[in-house]
């Protein structure tokens, strides 16, 4: 079991942050501690630049980077989206629809767990074809997203533009499964395959983008379009769809609860996110 590690201040001082939300700054009853939201506002107000990467769509990581209370940039959909929280777009890296279309074909077989997600506010941004194989995995994240869903049979029908991604989700058995279908499928250089997983919820999830997408390529993207040398960036997640987003980071630090994966690249590890693992990280950075 790896111990906490100090996080080594920096020779170099840090000009960006860069965040991911789900097991790192919400905390396991999905809210920002008041420590980590006093600690970014810290970083804030002392001249960091703090973006959020997230694999959530942009309006569902809205209202969490509007609780930091000042304005920011979101990297969402694992890369794909980069955008203002007034709105405004700086990059998109929409997947070929033609590219989707033959990735449904190749994975038939997982029809129930595959959700397709497109760029726009309205119904229609998530498309399904059931509920049933996906409820009991992401029960709470269909509820709050319920407004923006479709039913489209076959899926193919949605397809009339660029999405953002198409996501497969399920238990860990079954997204093992579809994980070897994918690899097995020949697509693997016209997609990036990006893997999320909380094995105390049995739930993983696959995300599927245009190649070439990641956090990783999204937060080096906006790092150059700043001015930001590598060696001025931190960055801070938890899981397999951070490992980009940490290997581009000068600074890479990991969450107390971070997956094995991350655990063996020798990366500062900070608390986990039941402990204020954000604000643990920034206490030597920023200071008091």
């Amino acid at each position: 079991m790896l111990e906490w590690q100090v996080v080594k201040p920096s020779t170099r001082a840090i000009r960006l942050l860069a965040s991911d939300i789900d097991g790192t700054l919400l905390n396991p009853q999905f809210q920002i501690s008041p420590d980590d939201l006093a600690a970014l506002r810290h970083a804030h107000d002392s001249g960091i630049e703090v973006v959020l990467v997230t694999g959530r769509r942009h309006t569902f990581a809205l209202p969490i980077a509007l609780q930091l209370g000042f304005d920011l940039w979101l990297i969402s959909s694992n890369g794909a989206v980069t955008r203002s929280l007034a709105g405004e777009t700086f990059h998109r890296d929409l997947m070929p629809h033609e590219v989707c279309r033959q990735l449904c074909k190749a994975m038939q077989a997982f029809r129930g767990n595959t959700v397709l997600t497109f760029d726009k506010e309205t119904r229609g941004a998530i498309v399904l074809e059931r509920l049933d194989d996906l409820n009991a995995s992401i029960r709470r994240w269909l509820e709050k997203n319920m407004a923006y869903i479709e039913f489209v049979v076959p899926l193919e029908k949605a397809l009339t533009s660029n999405p953002v991604q198409a996501m497969f989700c399920g238990s860990m058995a079954r997204m093992s499964e579809a994980l070897r279908t994918l690899e097995a499928s020949g697509m693997g250089n016209r997609v990036t395959v990006l893997r999320t997983e909380y094995p105390e919820r049995d739930l993983s999830m696959i995300d599927v983008l245009n190649t070439g997408c990641s956090k990783g390529h999204a937060l080096e993207r906006w790092a150059a379009h700043r001015g930001y040398q590598r060696e001025e960036v931190m960055a801070i997640g938890d899981n397999h769809n951070d490992v980009e987003m940490l290997e581009f980071a000068g600074h890479p630090v990991i969450m107390g609860n971070a997956c094995e994966e991350l655990r063996t690249r020798g990366w500062n590890l900070t608390l986990g996110n039941d402990a204020c693992g954000v604000a643990a990280a920034l206490a030597n950075v920023v200071g008091a």
